[in-house]
C-alpha cells in the first residue's frame, strides 16, 4: 500500500481523487493549499504527491522546490486546468515526474501513478551509486576498465611510454584512441611538453600539408603570413595523427621523410626544419588492407607500427561498462550540474546487453542525453533510446527460446506473475493488466489461481 498525498484547492476534485486512490488500495491524504500540503508531506512522508499548479496563495510550482527538499526522491505529478507550455516546462525543470491536464482522465492518472510508483520501487533497488570526486578536474580524460583486454592496453601504454618510439593505435571509432595517445604522452619523458592533435580526415591535401608542416608567406593564394605547422608547434612534445589512413600519397611521402630523417620543409619554403616530436598515429581501418588496395604506403606502415596498441570495442569488454558509467556520470554531472548519480538495475542491464557500435563515445552521448531527460536521481530505461531497449529484448529472446505453450498457459502465467508482483493486490493488478475487477476475478477462477494464505484480502473482496 502506497501513501499518496493530493494537494488541490478544488474540494470536489480532491474528494474524487481521494476516493479513487483508496479504491485502488492506496492510503490517500489530502490538503487544500500549498502550505498545508508541505506540512502534510513533512508529517506523512508520502510515496507520491499529486500537486495542483494554481492554488490561492503559493502556487504548486512555487511549492515544488520546497516539496522536493522535504521529500527528496518522492515523485510529484502536477495537475492543472490551465495548460500552457511555460508551466509544463517549469514543472518538468522543477523535477515533476509527470504533468496531467484537468479534467483528469482517470486512465491517464492511473497510468501516471503506476509509472511513478514503479520508478520509486526501482529507485530503491538502484544498484549503481556514482560518487563525484571532490576536486576532480572537469573534463578529465575518462579511461577506465578492469577487463583483461583493458589491462593489456594499460600495460602496453606503460611499455610504450618508456621510449620515444612511434606508436600506432588501432580500434573502431569511439574506442578512445586519443585518450591512449594522451596517456602515453603523460607517462613519457616530456609530459609537460605540447600534445598536438591532427585530424587527417578533416582537411584537403593542400590545407593538411600546411596544417602539419606549416607554410611560408605567398605559398598559395591567401597565404598572407608565415604559418607554423603542427610539427613545429609540437616541439619536443607529441604529435597525434588521427585517422592516418586518410592521408594522400603525397602527404604520406612527406610524413615518411619526417619519421626517417626527423626533418621537413614548410609548404612554399626552402629551409629544412628539424623536429624532435614523438609521433603517435591512430586508425580505425586495417592498414594492411589499404596497402593491398594500393592506398597506403607499406614503408610508412612499418615506420608507424613500431609499437601497436589495439583498443577493443566496447562489446568485447562489457564488464567495464559499470566502471565507465560511473566515471562518465561523475564528469557529466559536474559539467551540467545535474543530480542523476544512479542507474536503475534494468537500465544497466540494457547498457550491458547493447552492442555499442559507437563504443565509448556513443555511451557518453547516451548518458548525457539520459541525464538531461531524467527527472530523478536515478536513470531509468524510460530515458534511454528505444532502439537500445529493443536490442536488449531481441538478445534476450534469442538467448532464451520461447517454449511451445498454449495461449491459455501463457495467459495464466502472465496473470499469476502480475498478481505475485503486486502482492495479490487486485487494484494494482487490474491497472497493469488493463482489465476490470470483475474480469480479473473471472480470470482467477478460470485459471484456478489461489492467493497465498498469508496475503490479506482486498477490502472490496472481503465485502
Amino acid at each position: 500500500m502506497s501513501r499518496i498525498l493530493v494537494v488541490d484547492d478544488d474540494l470536489a476534485s480532491c474528494r474524487t481523487l481521494e476516493l479513487h486512490l483508496r479504491a485502488q488500495g492506496h492510503a490517500a491524504h489530502v490538503a487544500h493549499d500549498a502550505d498545508a500540503g508541505l506540512a502534510a508531506a513533512a508529517r506523512i512522508r508520502p510515496d507520491l504527491v499529486i500537486l495542483d499548479i494554481r492554488m490561492p496563495g503559493r502556487s504548486g510550482l512555487q511549492a515544488l522546490p520546497e516539496l522536493k527538499r522535504i521529500c527528496p526522491g518522492t515523485p510529484v505529478i502536477m495537475i492543472t486546468a490551465f495548460h500552457d507550455m511555460d508551466s509544463t516546462i517549469e514543472a518538468m525543470q522543477g523535477g515533476a515526474a509527470d504533468y496531467i491536464q484537468k479534467p483528469i482522465d482517470i486512465d491517464e492518472l492511473d497510468a501516471a501513478v503506476v509509472k511513478a510508483l514503479r520508478s520509486l520501487e526501482a529507485e530503491a533497488d538502484s544498484m549503481l551509486v556514482v560518487p563525484v570526486a571532490q576536486g576532480a578536474r572537469p573534463g578529465a580524460d575518462i579511461m577506465v576498465g578492469h577487463s583483461r583486454l583493458m589491462k593489456e592496453v594499460f600495460k602496453m601504454i606503460g611499455l610504450a611510454a618508456q621510449s620515444a618510439v612511434t606508436v600506432l593505435i588501432t580500434g573502431e571509432s569511439g574506442t578512445g584512441k586519443e585518450l591512449v595517445a594522451r596517456a602515453i604522452h603523460r607517462a613519457g619523458s616530456t609530459p609537460t611538453g605540447p600534445f598536438v592533435a591532427v585530424n587527417c580526415a578533416a582537411l584537403v591535401d593542400t590545407l593538411i600539408e600546411s596544417d602539419m608542416f606549416g607554410h611560408e608567406r605567398g605559398a598559395f593564394t591567401g597565404a598572407t603570413d608565415r604559418h607554423l605547422g603542427k610539427f613545429a608547434m609540437a616541439g619536443d612534445g607529441t604529435i597525434f595523427l588521427d585517422e592516418v589512413s586518410e592521408l594522400s600519397p603525397a602527404i604520406q611521402a612527406k610524413l615518411l621523410r619526417v619519421l626517417q630523417e626527423k626533418e621537413f620543409v614548410p609548404l612554399g619554403g626552402k629551409t629544412v626544419h628539424t623536429t624532435n616530436a614523438r609521433v603517435i598515429a591512430a586508425t580505425n581501418v586495417d592498414l594492411r588492407e589499404r596497402i593491398h588496395q594500393g592506398a597506403f604506403r607499406e614503408d610508412l606502415y612499418y615506420r608507424l607500427q613500431v609499437v601497436t596498441i589495439h583498443l577493443p570495442p566496447l562489446r568485447e569488454r562489457r564488464e567495464d561498462i559499470p566502471d565507465l558509467v560511473q566515471a562518465l556520470l561523475g564528469r557529466i554531472n559536474r559539467e551540467v550540474r545535474h543530480g542523476a548519480y544512479r542507474m536503475h538495475r534494468d537500465a544497466l542491464h540494457c547498457f550491458q546487453d547493447y552492442d555499442w557500435p559507437g563504443n565509448v563515445r556513443e555511451l557518453e552521448n547516451v548518458l548525457m542525453k539520459a541525464v538531461a531527460l531524467s527527472s530523478s536521481e536515478a536513470i531509468s530505461c524510460e530515458v534511454l533510446p528505444t532502439h537500445m531497449c529493443r536490442h536488449a529484448q531481441r538478445r534476450s529472446s534469442v538467448a532464451t527460446p520461447v517454449a511451445a505453450h498454449s495461449l491459455r498457459e501463457v495467459e495464466k502465467a502472465h496473470v499469476l506473475r502480475v498478481l505475485e508482483a503486486t502482492g495479490w493486490h487486485r487494484g494494482q493488478a487490474c491497472t497493469i493488466l488493463g482489465v476490470s475487477r470483475p474480469r480479473l476475478r473471472r480470470m482467477i477462477r478460470h485459471f484456478g489461481l489461489v492467493a497465498p494464505s498469508e496475503a490479506p484480502p482486498d477490502e472490496e473482496d472481503a465485502e
